[in-house]
C-alpha cells in the first residue's frame, strides 16, 4: 500500500515567503531557500507553469485518463515537485502526468513538494527521469542521452553513473541515431525492436537499409532473421537485389521529393512510373493500426 504523504498547513510565514515576488528558489544561497525547499504543500494549479525541457513530446491519452479516474477515487497519492520561480509563479520540475491528469477531471490544487534546481539541473533531472521511464521507445532513449552530451556536456562514462547504466548499453542506444529518420519511426511505432535496429545498422547504404527494413515489416522477419538478411548483404549481393535494381532512370523531380513523403509517412514510399512525368504514389502500411495512423496524417 502507497504510504500517504503529510501535507503540510500552509501558516502565515510560509504562504507569505510563497507569495514573495523577489523570492526566486533557484540556488541553497537564495533568500528563504531554506524555509521553503523540502516543503510539501497544496497549491494552485493555475500557478504552476510546465517544464519547458520536458523531453517527453507525447502523453498516451487512454493512460491519462486512467490516471485522472485513479486520482479522482483516492488522490495523488505522490506529490508533484516543482521550484519556486520569481513573484507568485511555480515551475513543474517532474510529474507531469499526475498535473494533467488531475487538470482533466477539474482539480484546482495539487500536493507539492518545492525543491532547488536552476535551468541546467532541470534540464538533467527531466532527461534522467525520461530515461527511467519503462515505456519509453528506444528512439526516445537514445535522443535522452544524446540531448545529455549536448546540452549537459555529459561524457558517456559520466552519464553511465547519472543514469545507472552501462557505457556500452549508452552506446548502443546512441548508434541508432544514425538510422535513416523513416526507420527511426518504424521503432517509435513499435514496428520494429531495438534489436532490428541494432542490425541494420550494419548497413551503410541507405537505399539498402530501407529495403531490408520494407522486408521487416511485410515478412514479420524476427532479429535473427534480419541479422541473417544483412549478413547476406554485406557478403554480396543477391540475386533478387540485382534483379529489383531500377534500370530506368527516374525523373529529378521524384527523386527530390520522395524523401519527404517517405518521412512524413514513416515507410518506403512505392513510385510507379507510367510515363516521363506521369505514375502512380504507393503508400504501403502493415496493420490495421498503421492504416489508422496514415489515415490521420491525411486528414
Amino acid at each position: 500500500m502507497a504510504k500517504a504523504f503529510k501535507k503540510q498547513a500552509l501558516g502565515r510565514g510560509l504562504s507569505a515567503l510563497l507569495n514573495d515576488s523577489n523570492s526566486d528558489i533557484t540556488s541553497a544561497n537564495d533568500k528563504n531557500a531554506e524555509k521553503i525547499v523540502g516543503s510539501i504543500i497544496e497549491i494552485e494549479m493555475d500557478l504552476i507553469d510546465v517544464n519547458p525541457f520536458q523531453p517527453r513530446t507525447y502523453f498516451n491519452e487512454e493512460a491519462l485518463l486512467e490516471l485522472a479516474s485513479s486520482i479522482k477515487e483516492l488522490g495523488v497519492i505522490q506529490p508533484i515537485t516543482i521550484r519556486k520561480l520569481e513573484g507568485n509563479k511555480f515551475q513543474l520540475v517532474s510529474g507531469e502526468r499526475r498535473f494533467r491528469a488531475s487538470k482533466l477531471i477539474g482539480n484546482t490544487t495539487i500536493p507539492a513538494y518545492i525543491r532547488i534546481a536552476n535551468d541546467q539541473e532541470m534540464l538533467e533531472m527531466a532527461l534522467v527521469e525520461n530515461i527511467q521511464r519503462k515505456d519509453l521507445d528506444p528512439i526516445e532513449v537514445a535522443l535522452s542521452y544524446q540531448r545529455l552530451i549536448d546540452e549537459i556536456d555529459l561524457t558517456q562514462e559520466e552519464m553511465s553513473q547519472r543514469v545507472g547504466k552501462k557505457r556500452s548499453t549508452i552506446s548502443n542506444y546512441l548508434r541508432l541515431l544514425k538510422l535513416d529518420p523513416i526507420i527511426q519511426t518504424g521503432m517509435r511505432d513499435g514496428f520494429l525492436s531495438m534489436g532490428h535496429g541494432r542490425a541494420l545498422i550494419n548497413i551503410e547504404n541507405t537505399e539498402e537499409q530501407l529495403g531490408i527494413y520494407e522486408k521487416i515489416l511485410q515478412q514479420k522477419l524476427s532479429v535473427r532473421q534480419t541479422e541473417l538478411l544483412v549478413k547476406n548483404l554485406k557478403e554480396g549481393p543477391s540475386i533478387e537485389t540485382k534483379k529489383t535494381t531500377k534500370t530506368a532512370e527516374t525523373p529529378k523531380f521524384i527523386s527530390n521529393g520522395i524523401k519527404a513523403f517517405s518521412e512524413y509517412f514513416g515507410h518506403k514510399i512505392d513510385i510507379k512510373l507510367a510515363g516521363k512525368d506521369k505514375g502512380k504514389i504507393v503508400i504501403p502500411f502493415h496493420s490495421e493500426e498503421d492504416f489508422n495512423r496514415l489515415k490521420k496524417l491525411l486528414e
